[in-house]
């Protein structure tokens, strides 16, 4: 059953990939497709959890603390967003990586926290230092940054091919 999914959505990705293979390789744009599609899913999570499910209020905690509703959707979105990009990457983007599963969910956690930090301080130089220009539209910046970095992070760090590993090791996580 995963092996037929992961066949349609690669032959789709790919289909989708056949005008812009000149200037585009493969895994990036695999990559962009996957990234791109899991981005927007997340950004639906959030909008609908935001609305429909806290109705924009916050979540009394304890006594005066609270979690506020924009991160309680936040959270919510992310708890979904975050496993299926996970496994959209390791399956769909760096099938080939041969580092065992629970190594590339590890990195692939210490990568995504590391972005959230970055995002959260480019976040904070943006207002700070050029707080002429739009949140949102410093934002599409962050989000430009941050896209690169994960790529990055993912090709070079998280789904690495160690040399010398058995390739039958990759089918045995």
């Amino acid at each position: 059953m995963f092996a037929r999914s992961r066949h349609i959505i690669v032959g789709i990705i790919d289909f989708f990939h056949k005008p812009f293979q000149r200037w585009i390789p493969t895994q990036t744009f695999r990559y962009l497709a996957c990234g791109g599609s899991n981005t927007v899913l997340n950004w639906l999570i959030y909008h609908f959890a935001y609305l429909n499910l806290l109705h924009e209020r916050d979540i009394p905690i304890h006594g005066p603390y609270v979690i506020t509703a924009n991160v309680a959707a936040y959270i919510i979105s992310f708890s979904i967003s975050f496993p299926l990009g996970f496994i959209l990457s390791r399956h769909i983007v760096f099938p080939e990586s041969n580092l065992h599963g629970r190594v590339q969910f590890f990195r692939y956690a210490v990568a995504t926290a590391t972005l959230i930090l970055i995002t959260y301080l480019l976040i904070k130089v943006f207002a700070i230092a050029l707080p002429m220009i739009r949140a949102d539209i410093s934002y599409i910046f962050i989000m430009v940054i941050t896209a690169i970095l994960s790529y990055i992070s993912q090709r070079f760090f998280t789904f690495t091919t160690k040399a010398g590993e058995v390739e039958e090791e990759v089918l045995a996580d």
